[in-house]
């Protein structure tokens, strides 16, 4: 049986956290130097406990309370709450911010400086994965509308990070996510529609050269492109949900990013009751993230009415 709609909102963004969650277990560490995950076991460079989550979730949970608070895209709000999480700990799993990516902190520094809530830097050596692991519930307030999807997805990116490939993968990402939403099949979530990509190695992942790619050729790092690259082969290599966070984690090094990227992509097209139960009983905040994921559908319904 299909998902419903409301399954796949809090599949994609419990999928996020869940992934955060499996991943940060082994955070940083090269691929093969590690015995492979097999389940959410908390641990990892942060020493967190099963279920607790890093600055993926952290931030994606401060700009959907924000959409939702603003009714809208308040680029100064969410940047306002970035810089409420990185000082004082809002929505962290521990209480304290204790993992913020440098092209994060230095674009919520120079906010703070100028007040100018687009502060992230367009330098190429700077297109991280940063906004497009958050980047889910901007997907979920805009559905259905794939216009609104695509530009703010844009802007979502360009508080952090305004490099222009890391906005084409959040562009990207956006896009699929929101076809996952439909119901589209895992054939159809393979390319994108879009053809508007000026990045070429955007524009490959849109076309689906990534698919052909042997495991070797892929990478979890923290550079946008190849962590698109990586969650998407994951999605399309294995069956179900576990599987893809799993692989995906495995991947080693941003593995936490990898996959609550590819969380967003897997719990919108598998649902909910597609994730780990076990996984969401020790989920921190699970009933909360559900919560704001109806929230979310609620936003979406009322701007949009069937």
């Amino acid at each position: 049986m299909q998902p419903s709609l409301p399954e796949r909102y809090r599949g994609a963004l419990l999928g996020l956290a869940c992934g955060d969650a499996v991943g940060t277990t082994v955070e940083f560490q090269p691929r093969g130097s590690f015995q492979p995950l097999s389940d959410m076991v908390g641990g990892g460079p942060f020493h967190l406990k099963p279920g607790q989550w890093t600055d993926d979730t952290s931030m994606a949970l401060c700009l959907a309370e924000s959409l939702l608070n603003k009714n809208g895209f308040d680029a100064a709000d969410q940047m306002g709450r970035y810089l409420n999480w990185w000082k004082w700990g809002y929505l962290s799993s521990t209480g304290e911010c204790f993992d913020i990516g440098m092209t994060v902190s230095q674009a919520l520094s120079h906010y703070q400086q100028t007040g100018e809530p687009f502060a992230g830097s367009i330098d190429p050596y700077t297109a991280g994965n940063g906004s497009l692991m958050r980047l889910v519930p901007v997907v979920l307030f805009y559905f259905p509308d794939p216009q609104l999807i695509q530009r703010f997805a844009a802007d979502s990116s360009r508080t952090t990070h305004a490099a222009p490939e890391a906005i084409e993968c959040c562009q990207l990402f956006a896009e699929l996510i929101g076809k996952a939403l439909q119901g589209a099949s895992k054939t159809e979530l393979r390319h994108s529609s879009v053809s508007a990509f000026t990045q070429p190695k955007v524009a490959a992942i849109a076309r689906g050269d990534y698919l052909s790619k042997s495991i070797s050729e892929i990478r979890g790092s923290g550079y946008s492109v190849q962590s698109l690259e990586a969650a998407l082969w994951c999605f399309h290599h294995t069956g179900n949900f576990a599987e893809a966070i799993l692989q995906a984690a495995n991947l080693g090094e941003d593995a936490d990013t990898t996959a609550a990227i590819v969380g967003q992509l897997a719990g919108a097209h598998y649902g909910v009751r597609a994730i780990p139960a076990h996984w969401l009983e020790k989920l921190h905040e699970g009933e909360e993230i559900t919560a704001t994921a109806d929230r979310l559908l609620e936003a979406s319904r009322l701007r949009a009415p069937e």
